[in-house]
C-alpha cells in the first residue's frame, strides 16, 4: 500500500509571465487547459476513491506558477482544496511556482490556508544558463525566495534541470551544490527534453542546441545524488512522469528520455558499488540476491549481464529466495543492497 499520495491539480502555464525556451506544460502535464471547479472536485474524489488507508494525502497544484495567478483565482483554488482537507482530514496543500513570484505578501496570504509545501522551479543556479533558457529570473532571485520561505513554516522543494542551453556537467554540479546550500527539504531533478512546439525544439532542428545523451545524464545523477543524500535532502523524482503524451517519437523530439530512468540509475549505482567492493578479489566471486535485487543485478533488458560475465574474475550471480528483499550476499558477507545502491525510498 502506498504511504503518500499527491492529488495533482494541473494549471498549465497559468500564472507564468514567461515562455521558457524548453516549456510546453500542456504536453508535459497531459492537460490542455486548467481545471475548472467541477473538474477539480472530480479529480480529488477520483483519487480519494482509490486511496483508502493511505496515511498521507496532499492536494498539489502543479504545472504553472501558482502564485502568479490573480489573487482571487488563487483564493478560489485554495478554498476549494481546503474544503477537502477539512472534510477528509487530508494533510495539506502543496504548490509550485517561480522564485521571482515569492514575496512576503504572497507568503502571508498562503499561510491563511493549509499550505504545507512550496516548490520552486529553480532549474539552474547559473545566470548564463538561466538567461539562455529565457527563465526571466536570476540565481539571486532563487536565493532571496528561499530565505523568505525558510522564515515561514512551509516545506521547501526545489526543482533543477540538467542540460539546458549553455549548461555543462560542471555547471549542473555547481547548481546541485548551490541548491544543497539553500537547505531545501526535497528536490526534483529533470533532464532537459526537447518537446514539440517549444523554442528549444526549433533550436534543436536548426542545429543550435544539442541535448545531453542518456549516459551523461545517468553519470551526472550518480555524482550528485549522494550529495543530496549526505545533506539529508530527499530526492522526490528524477525525470518527467510518463504521460500518454510524453512518449519518445511523439511529443518528445530528442533528449535523454527513458520511462525507467530512476531504475537505470538505481541499477547502475548498485553495479558500481559491487564493482568497487570486489575490485581486489582475485578468486571466483559469487553474489546471491532475492528476486528484486537479482533483477536489478541483471539490469533493464539484461543490460548488465555482460558486466558480470566479462569481469576478471567472473562474477556469478544467482537468486536466493531465503534472503530478505534488501539484502545482498557477496561471498559470505551480507550487505544492505538498497542502503548502498537505491536512491529512493522503496515501497
Amino acid at each position: 500500500m502506498k504511504k503518500h499520495i499527491n492529488i495533482p491539480i494541473f494549471v498549465p502555464h497559468h500564472g507564468c509571465l514567461h515562455d521558457c525556451i524548453f516549456c510546453n506544460q500542456k504536453k508535459i502535464s497531459g492537460y490542455k487547459t486548467s481545471f475548472n471547479e467541477h473538474q477539480i472536485r472530480d479529480e480529488i474524489e477520483r483519487y480519494l476513491s482509490t486511496a483508502k488507508g493511505v496515511p498521507h494525502i496532499e492536494i498539489a497544484f502543479f504545472g504553472g506558477s501558482f502564485t502568479g495567478i490573480p489573487i482571487e483565482e488563487q483564493r478560489s483554488y485554495l478554498e476549494l482544496a481546503t474544503e477537502y482537507i477539512h472534510k477528509y482530514d487530508l494533510n495539506g496543500i502543496r504548490l509550485s511556482t517561480r522564485p521571482d513570484m515569492i514575496t512576503k505578501e504572497i507568503l502571508d496570504f498562503l499561510r491563511r490556508y493549509p499550505v504545507i509545501g512550496i516548490e520552486l522551479g529553480v532549474q539552474s543556479m547559473s545566470d548564463v544558463v538561466l538567461q539562455a533558457s529565457k527563465r526571466g529570473h536570476t540565481a539571486e532571485d532563487v536565493i532571496n525566495a528561499c530565505k523568505l520561505i525558510h522564515s515561514y513554516p512551509f516545506e521547501l522543494g526545489l526543482q533543477m534541470m540538467l542540460g539546458l542551453p549553455k549548461d555543462t556537467v560542471a555547471l549542473s554540479r555547481y547548481t546541485a551544490d548551490q541548491i544543497i546550500g539553500l537547505e531545501p527539504d526535497m528536490v526534483r531533478i529533470y533532464p532537459t527534453l526537447v518537446i514539440k512546439d517549444t523554442e528549444l525544439a526549433t533550436l534543436y532542428q536548426e542545429g543550435l542546441y544539442t541535448p545531453w545523451d542518456l549516459k551523461t545524464t545517468i553519470d551526472l545523477c550518480l555524482d550528485i545524488l549522494p550529495r543530496f543524500e549526505a545533506a539529508g535532502i530527499k530526492v522526490l523524482r528524477i525525470g518527467l512522469q510518463t504521460t500518454q503524451e510524453i512518449q519518445l517519437g511523439q511529443d518528445i523530439v530528442a533528449g535523454p528520455f527513458h520511462p525507467a530512468l530512476s531504475q537505470l540509475i538505481e541499477e547502475k549505482r548498485l553495479v558500481n558499488y559491487i564493482l568497487d567492493y570486489v575490485k581486489d578479489m582475485k578468486t571466483s566471486i559469487y553474489i546471491e540476491a532475492n528476486h528484486k535485487l537479482y533483477q536489478a543485478l541483471v539490469g533493464h533488458k539484461k543490460r548488465h549481464l555482460s558486466i558480470w560475465s566479462d569481469h576478471d574474475p567472473v562474477i556469478n550471480i544467482s537468486q536466493n529466495a531465503d534472503l530478505p528483499k534488501h539484502i545482498l550476499k557477496i561471498g559470505n558477507t551480507y550487505h544492505n543492497g538498497y542502503k548502498h545502491a537505491i536512491l529512493h525510498h522503496t515501497k
